[in-house]
């Protein structure tokens, strides 16, 4: 493996300090707190099994403050193994962490299924009044979206069952892909590098070398094609086992219930950027003008327009995203400086380190962790501000408590687009040369389309796989090909040439099986966003503080609640194409940059 790149940025030395959590994997305090969890499971079960449906105000408040201690410390537990496996997946003590805490988070679980089951039991007229009295306000949005999951649970006994083999089932089949991709190497040009370094080849100007690490990436996805392949089946089935059990109408049906939001809704959003596949088009054509090929292919689509594109150090990405968020926000600027100041970020590039890039929450005692892959381009800087707007986000709504901290998957994306946006828009206030403003604008619209467009692509594929898995059994890899294609294809059209390479570029993406059905949230953050910054520039004082606040509240309310307090209605059938809208004047002012420079 080579460091040169990270040699050069300063990020190799970007490591995060996980003591926070616990000192290392041998730290004594993690022992003791895996045996006061069980303690406190234990207690729980015997205070309140058999009693839920008679409860008032009162002994429910407390039985909803003991369920959070048991959810902190077991949340603590597992965040740990998970965040310390993630970068080196190739450890096998690490790993070992991880099975442990999913079998500790199964057999706790276990114990406590019984609360769910009797609260969804009790009299609908009773909970109600439990909801609304005041006693239990600080629980309320908890309480209440609970309730829509009494025609989707089953007894306590199937609920048992379904927790245990869980530990043996999905999450064993998503680990092991995991450690598989984590594994691997790719072979480009005499080195063996990870899936990262590869990935990270597409964005060079050299078209060669993008063209080299497309063939690299194909031929190692092809070696592991029938593992994936398998891999894949056994998720699509299992979901299908769940969502029959749980009585759910369609693949997709229970992450919307998850994303607080109605299946109508994600169908609009869904068509609304389908039936403007033509922006994908129409921006494509462009890129190929300007980069002046023949022919544009799937290796190009990320192709910068300068051919000497700068690179960013890490201190230079950390004043740039800490500058900008601080200007929209005293508050904003001086909390993702904690991550930085705190060693709450891991962005070194490192053998057996996952791919990717993501913020974890941990609980609500800790505090959120930053994890990427920091390779010195502009759209590092751009991955940069996305996981810190989720880590801003994170730490804000910590006082929430742990059942109503965390957002729906569709919000949960709105504060990391928009700190990408602030971001963006520092970038090109900073730029004077026309040629630098159009590569910067291009690469943005480069992020945009694959935010929005391909991300709902990709929840197409998802549809098709699910829907043929569950109609006609399990599926070959070539079938899994073909369906990614007719995707693809339907967002390129005739301006991108997809070799026959990608065809097996499905098999990497981890959503797929981590999160099913996830990938849609992706544009609904970014439409949500431009919606959202458009407001913001027309807003006079105020707006920044409403936007602390709406981040403040986590998951404490409804989405078009939170969202409503900033002016915009998500409800409305016409919302998403004011966000499309937005995406094709971007692509207009890039056709103007273009022919003054020209």
């Amino acid at each position: 493996m080579t460091n040169n790149v990270s040699d050069q940025t300063g990020a190799e030395k970007i490591t995060w300090d996980l003591s926070d959590l616990y000192a290392s994997i041998d730290d004594p305090d993690l022992q003791d707190d895996k045996k006061r969890v069980r303690k406190l499971a234990e207690e729980f079960a015997s205070s309140y099994k058999g009693n839920v449906t008679e409860f008032d105000e009162k002994n429910m408040k407390r039985a909803l403050q003991d369920y959070e201690k048991i959810l902190e410390l077991l949340g603590k537990i597992g965040s740990y193994a998970q965040l310390i496996w993630s970068t080196d997946t190739s450890n096998a003590e690490y790993g070992k962490l991880v099975q442990e805490s999913n079998e500790l988070s199964s057999e706790i679980h276990q114990q406590l299924v019984f609360f769910d089951v009797e609260w969804l039991a009790m009299d609908d007229e009773k909970a109600t009044r439990l909801i609304e009295s005041e006693e239990l306000h600080d629980y309320q949005h908890h309480l209440e979206t609970s309730r829509r999951y009494k025609s989707h649970i089953l007894d306590e006994k199937a609920e048992q069952v379904l927790s245990a083999k869980k530990v043996t089932g999905r999450s064993a089949w998503n680990r092991f892909f995991d450690e598989t991709m984590g594994a691997a190497r790719f072979r480009l040009d005499g080195e063996e590098l990870t899936q990262q370094e590869v990935l990270s080849k597409l964005h060079e100007p050299d078209r060669g070398l993008r063209k080299r690490a497309h063939a690299a990436l194909t031929e190692t996805f092809s070696e592991l094609s029938r593992s994936l392949t398998f891999i894949f089946n056994t998720l699509l089935a299992d979901k299908h086992t769940d969502d029959k059990l749980r009585s759910y109408s369609s693949w997709i049906s229970s992450r919307n219930l998850a994303n607080e939001i109605e299946d109508d809704t994600v169908d609009i959003l869904v068509n609304t950027v389908t039936d403007n596949y033509r922006l994908v088009h129409r921006f494509y054509n462009l890129k190929q003008s300007l980069l002046d090929y023949d022919e544009f292919y799937d290796y190009d689509r990320y192709a910068p327009l300068l051919q000497n594109e700068k690179e960013v150090r890490w201190a230079s990405a950390r004043s740039t995203v800490l500058d900008s968020y601080a200007d929209f926000h005293p508050e904003m600027g001086r909390i993702a400086g904690k991550f930085f100041d705190k060693d709450w970020i891991d962005a070194a590039i490192k053998p057996g380190k996952r791919g990717g890039a993501y913020s974890a929450s941990t609980v609500p005692s800790v505090h959120p962790y930053v994890f990427m892959n920091y390779n010195g381009k502009i759209r590092d800087v751009q991955t940069l501000a996305h996981e810190l707007g989720h880590g801003v986000h994170q730490y804000l709504s910590r006082e929430q408590g742990v059942l109503q901290a965390n957002t729906p998957l569709t919000t949960a994306e709105t504060a990391s687009v928009f700190g990408e946006m602030l971001v963006f828009q520092t970038l090109m206030r900073e730029l004077d040369d026309p040629r630098e403003r159009l590569a910067l604008l291009i690469g943005k619209i480069d992020d945009t389309i694959a935010t929005v467009f391909r991300q709902v692509s990709m929840n197409r594929f998802e549809h098709a796989i699910h829907t043929k898995r569950r109609e006609e059994g399990e599926l070959t890899t070539e079938e899994f090909s073909s369906l990614w294609r007719r995707t693809q294809q339907d967002i390129y059209g005739e301006s991108v040439t997809l070799t026959e390479g990608y065809n097996l570029w499905w098999s990497y993406i981890p959503h797929f099986l981590h999160t099913p059905g996830y990938v849609y949230a992706y544009a609904f953050g970014e439409l949500l966003v431009l919606a959202l910054y458009e407001q913001y520039t027309r807003s006079e004082n105020g707006f920044a503080d409403r936007y602390i606040e709406m981040l403040r509240a986590g998951g404490a309310d409804w989405p078009e609640h939170i969202v409503g307090k900033l002016g915009l209605d998500i409800t409305r059938p016409d919302f998403w194409g004011k966000g499309v809208s937005a995406i094709e004047q971007m692509i207009e002012q890039a056709e103007e940059l273009a022919q003054k420079i020209s």
